[in-house]
């Protein structure tokens, strides 16, 4: 059953192209985003934040390790919903204190939005055929 969730939907081969184009991309800004936070993975938010560091880490976790599967197109899907859970958070923190969606030099929930609207559309579609979830397990119709 794990290993039918993970094959990949036969797409063209210019989509494989553009996911694989934005796999890299916005795997890439997610390492970044992610690096300060694995380096201090249970207490990366102020002192008294309302997250637990056990969630901290998971979110450090899904930024920092789903970047790195994202690029290789590995293990997709889960590095998709741990991106997804740790974004609709973030989305939820920044329209809980009154933020914009977009702001001016300000707090906003633009970014954390867009990174969940990919992180979904990644979770639905998949990596494409350039992917290792292709090559280790293959491809469904």
């Amino acid at each position: 059953m794990f290993k039918r969730f993970l094959r990949v939907t036969d797409v063209p081969f210019s989509a494989s192209v553009g996911l694989l184009a934005l796999r890299v991309v916005i795997g890439v800004a997610f390492m970044f985003h992610g690096w300060g936070k694995i380096q201090h993975p249970f207490g990366w938010m102020p002192a008294g934040a309302p997250v637990p560091g056990f969630l901290q880490a998971l979110a450090a976790l899904s930024e920092f390790g789903g970047g790195l599967a994202w690029i290789v197109g590995l293990l997709t899907p889960l590095a998709s919903l741990g991106i997804a859970a740790t974004m609709a958070v973030a989305v939820a923190m920044h329209v809980s204190q009154g933020d914009p969606f977009v702001s001016m030099g300000g707090h906003s929930y633009e970014a954390a939005a867009v990174y969940l609207g990919i992180s979904l559309a990644l979770l639905l579609v998949g990596p494409g055929r350039l992917s290792a979830d292709a090559a280790i397990f293959g491809t469904k119709r």
